[in-house]
């Protein structure tokens, strides 16, 4: 059951991919080891410049022999107005006080035309270092990038929270197709359907979406074990992608905050917000989203209001002050565990044995 067109066509022993979280919590340690016990690792590139992205394939390449592959944001246009963001920075000024953030560091407003240069610029990166799998996440390239990555034999993954969303996934060309559930961690990958019609459980979403498309199924959200993975196989998925069961492994670098605030919390404090980013996101409760609930959709899109949260996320990561970090997890928290990679991917194939799958 675990050997399927997925792991055949990655070139993987086991159908598990570590979900590509942005930020730098996919570190070139996370994405090798996963990669060497036999998933998938993936860079999570969303928020690297094409340089970084570079050193970091170049780093991983030495610690591997085995696939791994990268995630990008597909750039979307976005309108912000002045009033907007002079109204989104008088919100967050408290914070920015109780930080000591001073008016200097208020970061420049982010163009689409620089931010699409830097995708295209990614795509040319990926391409001459050769990765073999390339993910995207809030929406779907154009036409010409799916077929400059495809001449290369690059395999192509892309994200859905509908089954309309799916469909169109594998109409535009994708190879698989991860389906996110609502109880994953982290911004929502929905880009058809909004906010509120995306939130479709997973094991209602996955049955639903195989029956309606023919490329291999993905399943995210909340999976933490082998329990997970097999249910998930189950109901006609190939296999699964794992964030928060990753985030608080040894070799994540996840803040250490962002750790213990996942590894301390139970299922009710998890809860949804835009107030970080502009894009709604699955996180930890915490004084910060509390405070912005009632102005949240004041907020300008992201990637505006990620832009004029960065340095109250990095000082308060800096401070260790979990009340203004985004703590994303994913609606499993009392699964996750402190320890390495190796010793998860164990516990998950040895679960999944335990269930009478012999691999």
């Amino acid at each position: 059951m675990l050997q399927n067109e997925m792991t055949k066509r990655l070139n993987i022993q086991y159908p598990i991919i570590q979900a590509p979280m942005a930020g730098g919590i996919t570190t070139s340690k996370l994405v090798a080891e996963v990669s060497n016990t036999g998933g998938l690792g993936m860079i999570g590139a969303g928020y690297m410049t094409p340089l970084q992205t570079k050193k970091q394939i170049r780093e991983i390449k030495q610690l591997t022999p085995n696939p791994f592959g990268v995630n990008l944001f597909v750039p979307n246009e976005f309108y912000v107005t002045e009033d907007q963001v002079q109204s989104a920075n008088q919100l967050l000024h408290p914070v920015r006080t109780q930080l000591n953030i001073e008016p200097a560091d208020h970061p420049d407003i982010p163009e689409f035309s620089s931010i699409f240069q830097s995708f295209t610029e990614q795509i040319s990166v990926i391409i001459e270092e050769k990765v073999p799998v390339c993910s995207f996440t809030f929406g779907i390239p154009s036409k010409e990038v799916i077929a400059e990555l495809k001449q290369h034999n690059i395999i192509l993954i892309g994200t859905a929270t509908t089954v309309r969303e799916a469909i169109e996934n594998e109409k535009l060309g994708m190879d698989m197709v991860v389906v996110q559930g609502s109880e994953a961690g982290g911004h929502r990958g929905n880009f058809i359907d909004e906010h509120q019609e995306s939130l479709i459980g997973l094991m209602s979403l996955i049955p639903q979406v195989v029956d309606h498309v023919s490329i291999p199924v993905i399943a995210a959200g909340g999976i933490m074990d082998g329990r997970g993975l097999m249910a998930s196989i189950c109901l006609g998925a190939k296999g699964v992608q794992m964030g928060t069961a990753f985030l608080t492994c040894v070799e994540s670098g996840a803040h250490k905050v962002h750790k213990e605030a996942i590894l301390n919390a139970a299922e009710d404090q998890m809860t949804f917000t835009r107030s970080f980013s502009g894009k709604w996101a699955r996180g930890i409760q915490n004084k910060f989203i509390a405070d912005m609930q009632e102005h949240e959709m004041l907020v300008p899109d992201f990637p505006v209001q990620n832009q004029l949260t960065q340095m109250i996320r990095k000082t308060s990561s800096a401070q260790n002050n979990q009340d203004f970090m985004s703590l994303w997890s994913g609606q499993s928290p009392r699964l996750a565990k402190n320890q390495t990679v190796g010793a998860l991917m164990k516990e998950i194939i040895e679960e999944a044995n335990k269930m009478g799958v012999h691999i």
